[in-house]
């Protein structure tokens, strides 16, 4: 009986040195390189133990949840995406575990950008699916309970680079977006739109449509001054932008039949604003459409693939297209003969060859 017991004490002893050593040394795979797992919400310790196990973060499952009953926390692990370490111990994995010291990702929403876009991005980066996006950001409760009066959460949506991580619902990524357009919208800028008879629901749709349309930001007031010139005589915007979405061409080019198609979003076929915001506007947007630049421009037109040509008359609007037609059509010709080998680079003039980095990036959009 004696020698029994003594045995067993020191099957005991060895088996608590194994576990040790187990719960102290890095898994062969941690060794290598630092590893990333999820764990899901409302996992239990025997399945966060398996999913560790199986993705080789811990060398032992037994181990693990030995180290976890010593430290007191099986009930304190939290959800969520973790980088493990190089070399971390299993000891280290809970304490990771324990503190929720989860992986960050970083999602840009630039300005311009729209929902649809937006979706890509949180589902290129595992944060949920593009449909579950769209779904949300349309949904009339999850509106309701942001405050956001309208049909979507189109154009109310901050542009800003976010930090989120992965286990949050689309309704916490989407709310926190919302509530930073929210703060951006000071009293004072609501001030302002109200004195120019614009709600804030209108004042994020004219400064989406500037957003899109503008390249380089010292346009923006001289877009904006136009859209003002044409609402104020009762002539539609015709921004393509606006048809682009109506089309859900995004940023391609449109052809002669999208801008007749009749929809609440066609600003060729219907005066004043549409329904509602296009994309994200950002503040100098926004700014802009409180604040036009004081001309009586009513056209504008590329002139290449960042600045535009404004102009107050039809007849100067339509020699300006034409310009900038035939200067499509001709650095088009020069592309196609470097392409061709008709024209060697190297003989090709500094201004020739400055038209046609010009125009490759116009001519690929195309």
């Amino acid at each position: 009986m004696v020698m029994r017991l003594r045995w067993l004490v020191v099957l005991a002893l060895l088996g608590s040195a194994t576990l040790a050593w187990l719960a102290l040394t890095p898994s062969a795979a941690l060794r290598e390189g630092p590893l990333i797992v999820f764990v899901p919400p409302h996992e239990g310790i025997l399945g966060i133990a398996a999913r560790l196990g199986e993705a080789d973060v811990v060398r032992s499952r037994l181990a693990f949840l030995a180290t976890a009953v010593v430290r007191g926390v099986p009930r304190s692990l939290k959800a969520g995406e973790y980088e493990v370490p190089r070399n971390a111990t299993t000891w280290t994995v809970v304490s990771l575990l324990e503190g929720g010291h989860v992986r960050q990702r970083a999602v840009l929403h630039p300005e311009g950008a729209t929902i649809s876009e937006l979706g890509r991005v949180f589902e290129a980066e595992a944060l949920a699916p593009a449909d579950a996006i769209a779904r949300v950001a349309g949904d009339k409760k999850f509106l309701a309970a942001q405050g956001v009066e309208a049909p979507s959460a189109e154009g109310y949506l901050f542009p800003d680079t976010y930090q989120f991580v992965r286990g949050m619902s689309p309704e916490e990524m989407l709310g926190r977006m919302i509530q930073r357009m929210r703060a951006k919208l000071t009293p004072a800028i609501r001030e302002r739109a109200q004195a120019r008879g614009l709600s804030v629901h209108e004042l994020l749709t004219l400064a989406s449509i500037i957003e899109r349309e503008a390249v380089v930001k010292d346009e923006q007031r001289l877009i904006s001054a136009v859209f003002w010139n044409r609402l104020r005589i009762g002539m539609p915007l015709q921004a393509d932008p606006t048809v682009q979405y109506a089309v859900a061409k995004e940023r391609r080019a449109l052809s002669r039949a999208d801008l007749l198609v009749d929809h609440p979003y066609n600003t060729y076929v219907r005066a004043g604003l549409p329904p509602g915001p296009i994309a994200s506007p950002g503040l100098g947007a926004i700014e802009a459409a409180l604040d036009p630049a004081p001309v009586q421009y009513l056209f504008f037109v590329a002139q290449d693939d960042k600045r535009h040509h404004f102009s107050m008359s039809v007849d100067e609007h339509n020699r300006a297209v034409a310009r900038y037609r035939r200067m499509r059509s001709s650095e088009g010709a020069l592309v196609r003969a470097l392409e061709r080998g008709a024209v060697a680079p190297s003989d090709a003039s500094p201004r020739m060859r400055t038209r046609i980095a010009r125009a490759k990036p116009a001519l690929e959009r195309r």
